[in-house]
């Protein structure tokens, strides 16, 4: 039998992506079955001569929708045909990106009001216009590492090395705010500042009791996830910034808490007289939920959209039964939909998830440095 060419095997590839796609797509949009043959024998024949397609804006804002939809790790998919597209695809240069990124902040901002957005940037393999930006979200806190230890975020050392070498240089304090690094095709990527007017940032403070004492906590509105591919119908999207609101317990559970990351629980618990000497008077248990209780209160006082864990599991729930009146199945990572406070109160702990890959889909791809 006379072998596939590799060339042929890849355009079928992305034939036969596209068809299931435009499919769906039509399928959900109502798109007239003769307009569906149309728009597919147009695909096949640019797919033919390109290696690939061009979706239309109306499958673009669909499909981007879609993979939010599909996004196991995600708790917040209720909301996930709200989410705004913004095309930039024809972006020439980094400074078309970066303009680009600070019209997706000022949008998703909102002066607080947080509207979940993506921004979709040239598809991969478009002579030489495909952007990576270095980023994993657009804003993100600097670390430093000092013989005393990490002063900032020490999931960011690694990364502040590289904006370092780039030519950055920040105040050294624990909440500084990273420079957006963008890089053209293979070239050399390049530092851009974010104003302060983009990057609205959160004091914290508790309710009750001073928890924080002299350090400066704070933490920024709108998470952006920058670093991963979209990938719809076949077609790839390197750069594809998406964001939507915080839930409470990423920032007072994880981010703030973790000790692979500010660990601020002893800090927590000394200002509140908590006996650390043993595990058994549960001081962790109880400095996490005051943590938490902070950031719940320092966003609704600052007027920063946020949601707690318990009305996210139960918006969760709604989205599932969304999915089963719409004839689709729910597929999801039951370790990353499961909150990291009180998990057993929420309804989501109780079930199960098939993490099943489904396309339109967000995807890791290889750190660029």
């Amino acid at each position: 039998m006379k072998s596939i060419p590799a060339c042929d095997a890849g355009t079928e590839a992305v034939r036969s992506e596209a068809a299931s796609f435009l499919t769906r797509y039509a399928e959900e949009t109502n798109l007239q079955e003769a307009a569906l043959s149309a728009r597919m024998q147009e695909a096949f024949a640019e797919i033919d001569v390109t290696g690939t397609y061009r979706h239309t804006y109306e499958e673009l804002r669909h499909g981007a929708r879609m993979a939010w939809r599909n996004a196991n790790r995600c708790i917040g998919r209720l909301f996930w045909n709200r989410m705004h597209v913004f095309d930039e695809r024809e972006a020439e240069t980094e400074e078309d990106v970066y303009h680009a990124l600070l019209r997706h902040l000022a949008f998703a901002t909102n002066a607080g009001e947080i509207r979940p957005a993506i921004t979709l940037l040239p598809q991969e393999g478009r002579a030489g216009r495909t952007f990576r930006i270095w980023n994993h979200q657009l804003l993100r806190y600097a670390g430093y590492e000092r013989p005393e230890g990490v002063v900032g975020d020490p999931s960011s050392v690694r990364f502040t090395r590289v904006c370092e070498r780039l030519g950055w240089q920040g105040s050294g304090s624990p909440f500084d705010l990273l420079p957006l690094v963008i890089q053209r095709g293979d070239g050399r990527p390049r530092l851009f500042e974010i104003p302060s007017s983009h990057a609205l940032e959160v004091p914290l403070s508790h309710p009750d009791n001073d928890i924080f004492g002299s350090f400066p906590a704070k933490w920024y509105a709108v998470p952006v996830i920058s670093d991963m591919v979209l990938e719809i119908g076949g077609v790839r999207y390197t750069a594809a910034p998406f964001n939507g609101w915080y839930m409470g317990t990423e920032i007072g559970a994880r981010n703030l808490a973790d000790e692979g990351r500010y660990n601020l629980l002893p800090l927590v618990a000394a200002n509140l007289g908590l006996d650390t000497s043993s595990n058994i008077t549960l001081w962790k248990d109880r400095a996490l939920v005051e943590l938490n209780a902070a950031v719940l209160h320092s966003y609704r006082r600052a007027g920063v959209t946020i949601v707690d864990h318990h009305t996210a599991a139960q918006q969760f729930s709604v989205f599932e039964r969304n999915e089963e009146k719409a004839g689709r199945d729910v597929t999801g990572r039951w370790s990353w939909l499961v909150p990291p406070l009180s998990p057993a109160t929420t309804p989501v702990f109780h079930r199960s998830y098939e993490d099943r890959i489904v396309s339109p889909q967000f995807l890791h791809q290889e750190t660029p440095y």
